[in-house]
């Protein structure tokens, strides 16, 4: 009712009496946004009323406010010497307009003016400035003016060291963080409160250190915190991003034991959590418990448990699921029935894809990128490439463009197809729409380069990569390597390797079988053996088909002694023989007539506990019969009704 008090105050200098300051004062601030302020302003100094220092913090204030700052600086000048000149509170509010501004450095610039009059900073003052720097990113000055802060003789206070915790964690300093909380607990004996646990513990999650996060929570508990829904929600987030859903679901129990309520967040984060991993009856639990609770799921929530079903293979009870969401008042959403196409395509059923695609389209439902994708794929894997490139023209029509992965999906379907000029032709469409190809593009347009057997100009495309800001990756080199393994040229597919460590890219075990395929196959056994022994001396992890080439190129050249050697430190590393890996070396053993090799590899799988099948034992009967074997022979037939497979 300002306006009645401005009413009064008429009545009071009718009735001669003599308003004090704290009216005035009063008036003011409540005006402070109007220009009705200057009426009273001039009414103080008419009157000759003696001003005091909040009168001109609130003229400050008032036209801060207001946003004219030059007013607010013209101001303090005029005033500057006078009996109510104004007060550090005053520059402590035009400080802090120019660092809510962004503007630290002007208000840098009033801090040192507030010296120059002989004004003494507070701990409010250092408190702005310090918040102002830190959002500007000047962490350095920031913890300057800290240190200068404590030797004009005031203490940082819990708001100074809030505002420090918080700027170490924008900046992922969490040990820095940790190093202010320490120091409020040893040298300035002040006890952090949740706020700063918070930023602490959020840090800690932010840099992927849970089990510090979790520490500092045990910490807030027995220090008799009572930690916030919030702050349990970040801590389940990290601990599901992990894979750690167990953990993660005892600290649900641990919040509803300390009588907190789960909100949708918290939920959401654990369904997602628990489909990520598979456990989507679990899931499909706690989704009832939070109904049960009378909190009612949004679409993000459903899409996990729609997600995990379809993951698992479990489409029909994904597409049971995903019909009751549609039948039920669920505002409609893109995502779920994004899922489900998705779900069908990979699956191989693009028709019924498409008719999830067409129930959308009659929900009037706006199909997004993600829509169109996941559709193209399936008409690709599905060797339609007619009807995905028409799916391509008609996304213009839905007010959408195209993404760098809607065009990647059909280039490699054209590249798979070997038709290297409708590959071309999307590839100069994507520069004309200014899409940028990304790595995944560049390596399906490499692929089709080596299958024009274009090695030279595939090459020059790894440095046209880098020269746009891409890095390749395992996968781009591995399908040059491969290349230039087939065209016989081993001495540059290993220049490739070279040029992969140079650029700090760690070789993928795919990447040493295709190089010790390629010796296999196309250069010297000899030499894959040595690059073999090499990596086993590096302790490079090799997967069990490196073993298996060397073991089958040993076989074919007739040297079984190294196979046996080969094929024992195979097992030594642990991996599992499986009767087909038997079956493969034994059949190479037979085609080269090594019959005493055949059945020592024979009993190594019979004392392995491996039970050998018809097809092994065919295949070396055969082979005895040819080398005239005949005791051979009739040992074998003797195992073969053993095992119980001796047909008429």
């Amino acid at each position: 009712m300002v306006h009645d008090a401005l009413f009064v105050l008429v009545k009071m200098k009718e009735q001669n009496l003599r308003p004090s300051i704290q009216t005035y004062n009063s008036l003011l601030y409540n005006l402070r946004h109007t220009d009705i302020m200057w009426d009273v302003y001039n009414d103080i100094k008419d009157s000759g009323t003696p001003q005091s220092a909040r009168t001109s913090s609130i003229i400050v204030d008032g036209l801060c406010g207001q946003s004219r700052f030059r007013d607010a600086v013209l101001f303090l000048r005029q005033n500057d010497g006078k009996e109510f000149a104004p007060s550090v509170v005053s520059f402590n509010t035009i400080m802090s307009r120019y660092c809510k501004l962004g503007l630290a450095d002007i208000a840098k610039s009033f801090f040192c003016m507030m010296l120059k009059y002989g004004m003494l900073p507070d701990t409010y003052s250092y408190n702005i400035l310090i918040h102002g720097l830190i959002v500007a990113g000047s962490m350095e000055e920031a913890l300057e003016l800290t240190n200068d802060m404590e030797k004009q003789g005031l203490q940082p206070d819990m708001v100074t060291y809030k505002i420090v915790a918080k700027g170490f964690h924008l900046l992922g300093l969490v040990s820095g963080a940790r190093e202010i909380i320490q120091k409020m607990l040893t040298d300035e004996g002040l006890k952090p409160d949740l706020v700063t646990y918070t930023i602490l513990i959020c840090g800690h999650c932010q840099m992927g250190n849970i089990e510090e996060a979790l520490r500092l929570r045990r910490d807030l508990l027995s220090s008799g915190f009572q930690l916030n829904v919030i702050l349990y929600s970040v801590l389940l987030s990290s601990l599901c991003k992990r894979g750690q859903v167990d953990e993660a679901l005892q600290l649900l129990y641990e919040m509803e034991a300390n009588n907190l309520q789960p909100d949708l967040v918290t939920y959401s984060i654990l369904i997602h959590g628990l489909c990520k991993q598979g456990k989507v009856q679990q899931a499909i639990q706690l989704y009832k418990e939070m109904c049960f609770n009378r909190i009612f799921p949004n679409s993000f929530a459903h899409s996990g448990i729609l997600k995990g079903l379809c993951e698992k293979g479990m489409l029909s009870d994904a597409r049971m699921y995903f019909d009751s969401l549609i039948m039920s008042n669920l505002k409609p959403d893109v995502t779920l029935y994004n899922i489900m196409i998705d779900g069908y395509v990979k699956l191989g059923d693009v028709e019924e894809a498409v008719r999830i695609y067409k129930r959308l389209r009659d929900k009037a439902i706006t199909p997004s990128i993600v829509t169109f994708n996941s559709l193209i794929y399936g008409f690709c894997k599905n060797r339609k490439v007619v009807e995905a490139r028409r799916l391509l023209d008609s996304i213009k029509v839905h007010g959408l463009e195209p993404s760098a992965v809607t065009y990647t999906t059909l280039m490699n379907a054209y590249c798979e197809e070997g038709n290297i000029n409708k590959l071309h032709e999307l590839l100069l469409e994507m520069n004309l729409k200014d899409i940028e190809p990304t790595v995944v593009t560049y390596t399906v347009v490499i692929k089709g380069l080596c299958k024009q057997r274009k090695l030279e100009e595939s090459v020059q495309l790894l440095e046209d990569m880098r020269a746009k800001g891409l890095a390749p990756d395992q996968i781009t080199y591995n399908t040059i390597i491969q290349c230039f393994c087939k065209a016989k040229d081993m001495r540059k597919a290993f220049e490739l390797l070279d040029d992969m460590l140079i650029h700090n890219l760690e070789p993928t075990p795919a990447t040493y079988n295709v190089l010790i395929d390629g010796l296999c196959r196309y250069g010297d056994v000899e030499d894959a053996d040595r690059v073999l022994v090499s990596l086993q001396d590096r302790n490079i992890n090799l997967t069990k088909v490196a073993y298996t080439t060397m073991i089958k190129a040993h076989c074919v050249k007739g040297d079984a002694q190294r196979a046996v050697k080969v094929f024992h430190q195979m097992v030594e590393k642990g991996f599992e023989v499986s009767i087909r890996d038997y079956s493969a070396v034994i059949n190479r053993l037979c085609k080269r007539c090594l019959i005493n090799e055949a059945k020592y590899y024979f009993c190594i799988m019979l004392s392995d506990g491996v039970s050998p099948d018809q097809e092994i034992f065919e295949m070396m009967l055969n082979a005895f019969h040819r080398a005239g074997h005949v005791h051979s022979v009739f040992e074998l037939l003797a195992v073969m009704i053993k095992f119980g497979l001796l047909h008429d």
